[in-house]
C-alpha cells in the first residue's frame, strides 16, 4: 500500500466519512495524477502531494454529506476542485466541471479516463457564457470568487425554487454575506472540521429568496 493511501486511511478516520476501498483508491490516484501533471502544467500551487490529501482531497470531501440533490455544478473548478473528489464520494449523483482554461480541462478529461469515473462532463467555457438548459440542484464553489460575485455570475445555474449555491470558505466572510443581493439569502452555515488543515473552514449554503 502506498504512502499516500496510508496517509489517507489516517485522514479519513478522523471524520465521520463513509469511503471505500475503491474510492480511496480513486482519490490517491487523483492526487499521483494531479502532482504528475502540475510539474508540466501548474495546475495547484500545493506541490507536495502528502500536503494535497489534505488541502485538495480532504478539504473536498468533507462537504459530501451537506449535497442535497442529484446534478451539481463546480464553477471555476480549476484541475477538478471539490468536483471530481465529491463525483468519487457521490457515484450516484452527476456533476459538471466548469472552467476558462483548456489545459485544466485536459487533466480532468485525462483523469475521468485513467480513473474510471463516469459521474462528471467537464466543460471549457466561462461561467457567464454557459447557459445550460436544464438547471441544478446545488452550484459548488471554492476559491472561486467573492460570494457576492459567486451568485451574480452563476444566478443562472440553479433551479429555480430548489437550486443552491454552495460556497466553500476559509473564514466565515461576513462582509461577503452583508453585500449580497437582495434576491439571495443565506439559508445554512456548517463550520467544517478538515483533519490536519490549519485554519478555519466554513460551507455557506445560499439559496433565491421567495
Amino acid at each position: 500500500m502506498s504512502q499516500l493511501r496510508t496517509q489517507l486511511d489516517a485522514l479519513i478516520t478522523q471524520t465521520d466519512l463513509e469511503v471505500s476501498s475503491h474510492q480511496r483508491e480513486q482519490l490517491v490516484g487523483y492526487v499521483e495524477m494531479l502532482n504528475k501533471w502540475n510539474k508540466a502544467y501548474n495546475l495547484t500551487s500545493v506541490r507536495d502531494p502528502q500536503e494535497m490529501l489534505v488541502k485538495h482531497i480532504m478539504d473536498s470531501i468533507i462537504v459530501s454529506t451537506h449535497l442535497q440533490g442529484e446534478r451539481f455544478i463546480d464553477v471555476g473548478t480549476g484541475p477538478g476542485l471539490p468536483g471530481i473528489p465529491l463525483a468519487i464520494m457521490n457515484p450516484t449523483k452527476q456533476f459538471c466541471l466548469l472552467d476558462s482554461l483548456g489545459k485544466r480541462i485536459r487533466f480532468i478529461k485525462q483523469v475521468l479516463h485513467e480513473l474510471k469515473i463516469d459521474n462528471v462532463n467537464p466543460i471549457q467555457s466561462r461561467v457567464e457564457e454557459y447557459q445550460p438548459e436544464d438547471k441544478f440542484d446545488g452550484v459548488l464553489s471554492r476559491a472561486f470568487a467573492s460570494i457576492t460575485d459567486m451568485v451574480e455570475w452563476c444566478h443562472h445555474l440553479p433551479k429555480a425554487d430548489t437550486g443552491n449555491f454552495l460556497a466553500l470558505k476559509g473564514q466565515l466572510p461576513q462582509d461577503e454575506i452583508d453585500q449580497l443581493p437582495e434576491w439571495c439569502s443565506v439559508t445554512d452555515i456548517k463550520a467544517l472540521n478538515v483533519p490536519q488543515l490549519e485554519g478555519e473552514r466554513h460551507l455557506v449554503i445560499l439559496s433565491r429568496k421567495g
